[in-house]
């Protein structure tokens, strides 16, 4: 198992860090910390604050400051919010295995637990005055919310093309973790150039990250959703473009009329991932994924040496081999 390996240099932070994340999410109102109770036991591997460690422990010699706490208290925040609506935008009752906030109290309560978590991310920036911190994460949530807009806008057409593709999943997915990474250095060297450095590496990560997402539809491990959920909610991912760039006229005219038309029925999108793979699309996908892991490691050997180098090249190689 590869997460101790990667969480040993940052161990005390994030055991610090999981009591201040815990004091942020608390409210007046009891059904809030019931739910925020919820959500908080059932959290996932917490890359993201890692990333925010790591990267400052890098910079600086080893050291974190009260920065860096708000940065990983800030991003987990924004994270966790995102992750409510995500449920409610896409009617899904089931995360990581459990049920989701939706669907054991409703839209509305979802989207109003939501709300108070991006909120209280906000004023975790502002209430110590870290206008550069709250700066990063604005824009990443503004990315986030144009690259799902413009995935549901391209999803209606499907026209996406590769670039537009790599467009959406840079707003959607790699936007956050390239904040994680600028704010980590943020924390420690504000205005340096190793703010952008980071920003960039955190951004190749996440193109990895959702490339890797996108393979898992087309895969037979149990991983918490079902084979082929892309296709039957009409997304258009690297490997099934790919395979339509591929395809002569009549292959495309099928596979857009079963995508848009079929996507329900087991086995023509069961046929559709069959093709999918013969066509390399998935071979493909893999390249590309590696492409981006290669850049973001070539980005991290600009820097010396040190346990926290060796945890953020751990990580970025778990996140093109991860199993879920």
């Amino acid at each position: 198992m590869v997460f101790p390996q990667i969480m040993e240099p940052i161990a005390e932070e994030m055991e610090l860090f999981e009591e201040k994340f815990h004091d942020s999410m608390s409210s007046k109102v009891a059904l809030f910390n019931r739910i925020t109770y919820y959500i908080i036991n059932r959290k996932g591997k917490q890359m993201r604050p890692m990333f925010v460690f790591l990267t400052a422990k890098l910079l600086n010699n080893g050291e974190v400051n009260d920065r860096t706490y708000c940065g990983a208290s800030i991003i987990e925040l924004i994270h966790t919010a995102s992750l409510v609506h995500d449920d409610v935008v896409d009617d899904s009752h089931k995360r990581r295995g459990f049920f989701s906030v939706n669907a054991l109290w409703k839209n509305k309560i979802a989207v109003l637990v939501g709300d108070f978590l991006f909120s209280r991310g906000v004023l975790v920036a502002l209430e110590k005055h870290n206008y550069d911190l709250l700066h990063i994460i604005s824009n990443a949530v503004k990315d986030m919310s144009e690259g799902e807009l413009l995935q549901i806008e391209k999803a209606r057409l499907l026209d996406i093309t590769e670039d537009v593709y790599y467009d959406i999943i840079r707003q959607k997915t790699a936007t956050l973790i390239a904040a994680c990474c600028s704010m980590g250095a943020c924390s420690v060297r504000p205005d340096s150039k190793d703010v952008e450095t980071f920003r960039k590496f955190g951004e190749l990560c996440g193109m990895a990250f959702q490339i890797k997402d996108d393979l898992f539809d087309y895969g037979e491990e149990k991983i918490g959703k079902p084979t082929g959920i892309d296709i039957k909610e009409q997304k258009m991912t690297l490997p099934l473009i790919y395979a339509l760039s591929q395809s002569d006229k009549a292959q495309r005219r099928w596979l857009i009329n079963t995508i848009k038309n079929h996507n329900k029925n087991k086995k023509r999108v069961k046929e559709v991932i069959t093709y999918v793979k013969g066509k390399g699309g998935l071979d493909y996908a893999v390249t590309k994924m590696l492409e981006f892991k290669d850049e973001a490691l070539a980005l991290l050997d600009q820097y010396p040496d040190s346990v926290y180098k060796s945890s953020l090249t751990l990580m970025v190689n778990y996140v093109v081999e991860r199993k879920k």
